[in-house]
């Protein structure tokens, strides 16, 4: 079956970057976008597939074209494509419903593997479920003091901030989060917020 894949970038050299990295795998039928706005433009009721979208574009950005998808929204596994470290943006991309969140420069490695996965999450409505109960069972690990603090850096505040209004020392949130993160077994906060949105943790509308 052929695999569709949307790429939305108003970078010239990432377009082709991506193009040329997708297009050795086989079965992938690829079409580029320069900006959000002519992907609005040109997307038909019976299109659909993975979707790469960059976040920081002229006109409509990547959260402006999720949102101005509307119902079409459900036809395209969504990767975000931000700015590394842009925690903020990652969230509200899930929030708007993106599958997944990619930080830019990407090792092509990582980005491959995170376009099978978006695809088998779009194949697979099974595979939805098991991951939900795998995420689940992993934020069930987290203590309530824990949960929190996952809860605070998802609405993307710093740890003074929830440390003040837990009403706790920076330190002890400092420890709180360093076991939320052993917990999960992750090695980042993209990481974890990753497991967060599988768990259902935060709302998805």
């Amino acid at each position: 079956m052929m695999r569709s894949v949307y790429i939305v970038d108003d970078d010239d050299a990432v377009r082709s970057s991506l193009q040329g990295l997708l297009a050795e795998r086989p079965g992938h039928q690829i079409r580029v976008f320069r900006s959000g706005d002519d992907f609005l433009e040109s997307v038909e009721a019976e299109d659909g597939g993975v979707l790469l979208l960059d976040y920081h574009m002229p006109g409509s950005n990547g959260l402006d074209v999720l949102r101005a998808l509307g119902d079409q929204r459900v036809r395209f596994a969504a990767v975000m494509l931000t700015g590394q470290g842009d925690v903020s943006v990652a969230v509200q991309a899930m929030k708007a419903g993106a599958v997944d969140f990619l930080e830019k420069p990407y090792d092509p490695y990582h980005l491959l593997r995170v376009v099978e996965a978006a695809f088998k999450r779009f194949e697979s409505e099974t595979g939805h479920q098991e991951r939900l109960k795998a995420a689940t069972d992993r934020i069930d690990k987290l203590s309530p003091r824990e949960r929190d603090v996952l809860m605070g850096l998802i609405e993307g505040r710093a740890n003074k901030v929830i440390a003040h209004d837990l009403d706790l020392s920076p330190r002890t949130v400092e420890i709180y989060r360093a076991n939320m993160m052993e917990k999960l077994g992750v090695g980042s906060l993209s990481e974890a917020l990753r497991v967060a949105f599988a768990a259902g943790l935060v709302q998805v509308p």
